[in-house]
C-alpha cells in the first residue's frame, strides 16, 4: 500500500469527532482507526470456534456470539444475505466442557450449553452485565426494549400509520438482540469486490434439514459498538457519490425534453442549485401509445407500467439530451417498474427473447426472473447497459408489484438492490440507487425510497424519527418525498419546513404525484417564503464538506450520520422520548420544526432537549448548558439546530451544482471555546469516482482549534493522503460566529488586516451574527496554516453579553418589517431602528463592539416600550380605533384594515418580547 493511501486508511481517526478534548484523548481516537475495507471471508477463524456435539459456536467479538445448530452436524461457511465476513481478529475467551456442560467466557458474555439437542430455554443461557446488574437471556426472552429498524416503505403512510410494520433493530433497550439467521438465503461465492470479469456471486438455498443460526449481539448500551461490530460482520455501509447530497428534483409528470431543459433553466436563473434529474416513468412508451398500438401486457400487470424504451414523442433525441443535461453539471437516474419483464414492443426485446431463448418472431414476453442468473445478467447487459451509455447515470426501482421470486425466500426488493448495486461495482463506478428498503443486509446498497407518503404535517412530523431510527438498521441514507406525495398541493409554510427538514436529511429531494397543482419549484413561491427556501438550499451546498466526511465516518463506523440522540447519551431518558431531534453528525444536533406557527405570533414554539455539555443555538447564538429543556420559539426562517461548544463545521462557497468548481476557499466554521479548551476534527474528501476511497485513495484535512485567554489559534495540517485531480492549494475562510471582534489577526506569522469588502486576504466582521471571518492566503495542501487571532482583554470573561445576540437582532428585523408594513398608519420607532442597526454598525467599525454591545439592551427595551405604547392604545373597540387612525394618520381606512393593524402591533410585540437580550 502507499504511504497515502495508508495514512487515508486510518479513516477513524481523520473522521475525528469534534468534541472539547484533551490531546491525549485525540490520540486515542488514532489507535482506533479501522483498516481499508477487504475482500469478506465468511469462514471463521478456527480459533473463534468451539464445537460440541451438533452445535458450533463462533466467538467473532466479545460481545458477539453466534450460534449454530444442525441435525446432520454439518455447518454453514457460505455467506449469507446478512453476514458476508467471520473472519474477524479472534477476541480473548476462555471455554471449559464438564459434564456434558459447555461454558464459553469472554470478556462481556458468558455462554452455557448443556449439550441436548437443538437451542431452547432449557440447554442455553447467556449472561451479561447491564448497568451494574447481571442479565440472563435465554431462547424465547421477549425482547420487549427493542428499538426498532426500518420498513420496506411508507407508501399511503399518513404519519405514523405506516401501511407495513416497522421491523426490530440491532439494538435495544434490554441490552441484546438476536438476529435469526436461519432460513435466509445464502451467497454461492464470498467475491464481493471483484471486476466485471470475474464470477457474480449468486443465490443458493440452504440445505435441507433441521438446523438453527444464530446471532447473539450482547452490548448492554453501547449501541456505536453493536453497530460497528455489525458492519464487520454484514459488510459496510458504502459511501455515496458526492453529488447525492445535492438537491434533486423529482416529480410524477410527463415532462419533455423541453420541459425539463426549461426547468433547468429555472433553476439556473433563480439561482437555486441542482444535481439530480429524476424521470418519472412517462420517459419510456406509455399506456395510452401502448393501447393505440392494440398491445397488451402478457405479464398482467398493468399496460405501460414497465418499460425500456423512450418515448419519442417527449424525448425525440435522448442522447443529446442527456448530453445536454451532463453538460450543465447534472445527473440523470430514470424510474423503472420491471416486474413485467421485456414485452414484444421494446427496442430491445429481440436481443432481449433470443438471449433467453424465445425465438423473437413468436411475440412471447420475457418474464421477469431475476433470481435468474441468465436472466440478470441479460437484463443489465441488453436493457440497461445501453441507456447507461447513453448517459443515464443510476436507477430509480420502483418495485411495487409481487413479494416474491422464484427462488423461495429471496425478496425481490432485496434482490433487486443487490443486482443493481453489484452490477455498478463490477463496471468500477461508485455505485448508487435508489430503491426501497428490502430487508436486513440492505444497509450495503441505498439509497432508500421511501415511497408515497400523504402530504399533511403529521407525514412530515413521522420522517424525523423514522430516518434516525433506521440507522438501528445500519440503513442511512433515507430519501423522502419532500412536500409529500399525495394529493400534492401543500401550503408554503408546510413546505418551507419540509424542505428545512430535508436540508438536514440524507438526502435532499423533491416530489410530488401527478397533480397540476402540485407546485415543488421553491421560487413559485410566494415570499418569503421563497427566498427562505433559497437560503436553505445554499445552507445545504454550503455544508457539502461537513456531510460528506460525515458519510466517510458513517462508512468507516457503521454509525449513521444521522442517529438517535440515544446513541451518545443511552442513559438519559430524554434521548429516547424526545423522537423529534436527532444527531447530524458529530457536530450538531437539529430538532427541525414540524407544526405551524401560532397564528398570533407568527412562532412555532418547541420544547427541545439539551444534552450534556455546552451548546449554541445555530440561529440565535444562545448558549445552553445541558442536560436541560428548554421552550424555544422559532420563526419560519428559524431551523433549530444545536452546535457543540467548539464544533468545526467545514463548509463550501456557493455553487450551481456539486463539484461545479473546486472547495476554494475552504470554509470552516467554529464555534466559541472556553479558556484552555480545544476542539479537532478532519475534513474528508476524495474523487467521488469509483471505489478507490475503500482502498485508501482519498486526503484528510486535520483542523485544531484552541482558547487561551483572548487568544484563538486555528491550526490547520498539511494534507494526508491523495488521489486523483486533488486540489494543490487552496486559501482558507475561517469563520468565528458569536464572539467579539479580533485586535489583530496573522496568518502564519503575518498580519492581516480589517477589509470590509475585498476579495483578497483579510478578515471583516459580520455584526448581525458578530461573527469574524478572516480569508487567508493561498497556501499549497502540503504546508500547515496557523491563523492566531488575539482579541481584547478582558474579551473572554466578557463573552456572555454576547449571548442572543443574533437571535435579537433577527427578531427586531422581523418586528421592523411588520411594523413598516403598516405604513402609513405606523412606522418602526427610532429606538427599535437604532437597536436593529447595531449590527450593521459594528459590520463598519467592529473597534466600537464593546461600546454598542453595553449599550444594546438599552435601546432595545427603549424600542419595545414604544411598540408596547402603540399596542395598548390600538387595544380599543374597531369603531374607535378606525376613527382614530383616520383621524391622526389622514387615511382611508375600515375595521378590517384596523384590525389588520392591530395585529401587526400586537406581532411586533410579540417578536421583541421573545428576543429580547
Amino acid at each position: 500500500m502507499k504511504k497515502s493511501a495508508f495514512l487515508c486508511s486510518l479513516s477513524l481517526f481523520v473522521a475525528i469527532f469534534t468534541t472539547i478534548v484533551p490531546r491525549a484523548a485525540f490520540a486515542d481516537e488514532q489507535k482506533q482507526a479501522a483498516a481499508p475495507e477487504a475482500t469478506y471471508n465468511p469462514v471463521a477463524d478456527p480459533q473463534a470456534i468451539v464445537t460440541m456435539g451438533n452445535a458450533r459456536f463462533t466467538v467473532l467479538t466479545p460481545q458477539l456470539i453466534r450460534m449454530e445448530w444442525a441435525a446432520d452436524g454439518k455447518f454453514e461457511d457460505h455467506p449469507s444475505f446478512v453476514f458476508l465476513n467471520r473472519r474477524l481478529r479472534v477476541p480473548k475467551f476462555t471455554h471449559s466442557e464438564q459434564n456434558g456442560k459447555l461454558t464459553l467466557q469472554s470478556s462481556a458474555l458468558q455462554l452455557v450449553y448443556t449439550g441436548n439437542g437443538n437451542f431452547t430455554a432449557d440447554n442455553l443461557t447467556i449472561t451479561f452485565t447491564l448497568d451494574g446488574k447481571q442479565v440472563t437471556w435465554h431462547p424465547g426472552t421477549p425482547d420487549t426494549g427493542n428499538l426498532q429498524g426500518t420498513t420496506r416503505t411508507l407508501d399511503g403512510a399518513l404519519g405514523s400509520k405506516t401501511k407495513e410494520p416497522i421491523e426490530p433493530g440491532l439494538i435495544s433497550r434490554d441490552g441484546w438482540t438476536l438476529v435469526d439467521d436461519s432460513t435466509r438465503p445464502l451467497f454461492d461465492s464470498d467475491n464481493f469486490t471483484q471486476g466485471e470479469n470475474s464470477p457474480w456471486p449468486w443465490v443458493q438455498l440452504r440445505p435441507a434439514g433441521d438446523r438453527q443460526d444464530w446471532y447473539f449481539f450482547g452490548y448492554g448500551h453501547d449501541y456505536k459498538q453493536a453497530l460497528h461490530d455489525y458492519v464487520e460482520v454484514a459488510g459496510r455501509i458504502p459511501l455515496p457519490p458526492r453529488f447525492a447530497f445535492g438537491a434533486w428534483w423529482s416529480r410524477y409528470w410527463a415532462y419533455s425534453d423541453q420541459e425539463l431543459d426549461n426547468l433547468v433553466r429555472g433553476f439556473h436563473e433563480n439561482y437555486v442549485p441542482l444535481d439530480v434529474l429524476v424521470i418519472d416513468m412517462d420517459w419510456h412508451l406509455n399506456e395510452v401509445q401502448l393501447k393505440e398500438m392494440h398491445q397488451t401486457d402478457q405479464s398482467g400487470h398493468g399496460l405501460g407500467w414497465s418499460g425500456y424504451t423512450w418515448n419519442p414523442l417527449l424525448f425525440p433525441d435522448p442522447g443529446a439530451f442527456l448530453k445536454n443535461i451532463h453538460e450543465e453539471g447534472l445527473k440523470a437516474t430514470l424510474n423503472l417498474h420491471p416486474a413485467s419483464g421485456v414485452q414484444p414492443w421494446e427496442a430491445a426485446y429481440p436481443a432481449m427473447a433470443k438471449a433467453m431463448g424465445i425465438d423473437p418472431s413468436t411475440k412471447k414476453f420475457v418474464p421477469f426472473d431475476i433470481t435468474n442468473k441468465k436472466f440478470a445478467l441479460n437484463y443489465m447487459t441488453l436493457l440497461h447497459h445501453p441507456l447507461e451509455m447513453q448517459g443515464i447515470d443510476f436507477w430509480w426501482l420502483d418495485w411495487q408489484q409481487e413479494a416474491n421470486t422464484q427462488t423461495p425466500g429471496v425478496s425481490p426488493t432485496w434482490w433487486l438492490n443487490y443486482v443493481h448495486f453489484t452490477d455498478q461495482q463490477r463496471e468500477g463506478k461508485r455505485p448508487l440507487l435508489f430503491h426501497r428498503w428490502g430487508g436486513l443486509g440492505n444497509h450495503r446498497y441505498q439509497i432508500g425510497f421511501s415511497g408515497d407518503t400523504i402530504s399533511v404535517w403529521d407525514s412530515l412530523a413521522f420522517q424525523p424519527w423514522f430516518t434516525a431510527t433506521a440507522a438501528n438498521v445500519g440503513y442511512a441514507y433515507w430519501s423522502h418525498d419532500i412536500g409529500g406525495h399525495m394529493p400534492g398541493a401543500v401550503e408554503p409554510e408546510l413546505y418551507t419546513r419540509w424542505i428545512q427538514f430535508g436540508i438536514y436529511s440524507p438526502i435532499l429531494r423533491t416530489h410530488t404525484t401527478k397533480n397540476p397543482d402540485s407546485e415543488r419549484r421553491i421560487w413559485a413561491y410566494p415570499e418569503p417564503y421563497s427566498d427562505i427556501m433559497r437560503d436553505s438550499f445554499r445552507q445545504r451546498y454550503a455544508m457539502q464538506p461537513y456531510i460528506y466526511t460525515e458519510s466517510r465516518r458513517t462508512y468507516d463506523t457503521g454509525v449513521a450520520f444521522l442517529r438517535p440522540l440515544y446513541y451518545d447519551w443511552p442513559e438519559a431518558d430524554e434521548a429516547y422520548s424526545n423522537k423529534n431531534e436527532y444527531i447530524f453528525g458529530q457536530q450538531m444536533i437539529v430538532a427541525p420544526v414540524t407544526k405551524p406557527v401560532d397564528k398570533d405570533s407568527q412562532l412555532a414554539q418547541e420544547n427541545v432537549w439539551i444534552p450534556q455539555g455546552e451548546w449554541i443555538e445555530r440561529p440565535t447564538g444562545k448558549h445552553f448548558t445541558g442536560p436541560t429543556t428548554v421552550k424555544r420559539n422559532f420563526a419560519i426562517n428559524q431551523i433549530p439546530v444545536y452546535l457543540r461548544a467548539g464544533a468545526i463545521v467545514p463548509m463550501q462557497p456557493p455553487m450551481q451544482y456539486t463539484g461545479q468548481k473546486p472547495v476554494d476557499p475552504l470554509i470552516l466554521e467554529i464555534s466559541p471555546l472556553q479558556d484552555n479548551q480545544r476542539s479537532t476534527y478532519s475534513v474528508y474528501d476524495d474523487s467521488s469516482k469509483g471505489e478507490d476511497y475503500k482502498r485508501g485513495i482519498c486526503t484528510w484535512t486535520d483542523v485544531d482549534a484552541k482558547q487561551s485567554g483572548d487568544d484563538f489559534t486555528v491550526e490547520i495540517a498539511p494534507t494526508r493522503g491523495s488521489y486523483p485531480g486533488m486540489l494543490r492549494e487552496r486559501a482558507y475562510e475561517i469563520r468565528l460566529p458569536a464572539d467579539w471582534p479580533p485586535e489583530s489577526v496573522t496568518v502564519n506569522g503575518t498580519n492581516i488586516s480589517f477589509a470590509l469588502h475585498s476579495d483578497k486576504p483579510g478578515w471583516h466582521y459580520e455584526g448581525n451574527t458578530l461573527t469574524t471571518v478572516i480569508t487567508t492566503p493561498r497556501y499549497s495542501v502540503e504546508q500547515p496554516v496557523t491563523i492566531h487571532v488575539r482579541r481584547t482583554q478582558g474579551s473572554l470573561a466578557s463573552r456572555s453579553q454576547l449571548d442572543g445576540f443574533a437571535g435579537a437582532e433577527t427578531r427586531l428585523r422581523a418586528a421592523y418589517d411588520a411594523l413598516n408594513a403598516e405604513s402609513p398608519f405606523t412606522w418602526s420607532p427610532n429606538p427599535l431602528i437604532d437597536a436593529w442597526q447595531t449590527g450593521d454598525r459594528l459590520s463598519y467599525k467592529p473597534q466600537t463592539a464593546k461600546q454598542e454591545i453595553a449599550r444594546f439592551p438599552q435601546v432595545y427595551e427603549q424600542g419595545m416600550a414604544q411598540v408596547q405604547d402603540l399596542a395598548t392604545k390600538a387595544n380599543v373597540p374597531d369603531d374607535e380605533l378606525v376613527s382614530r387612525l383616520m383621524q391622526h394618520r389622514g387615511a382611508e381606512t375600515t375595521k378590517d384594515r384596523a384590525q389588520k393593524y392591530r395585529s401587526s402591533l400586537e406581532h411586533a410585540l410579540a417578536l421583541l418580547k421573545d428576543g429580547k437580550p
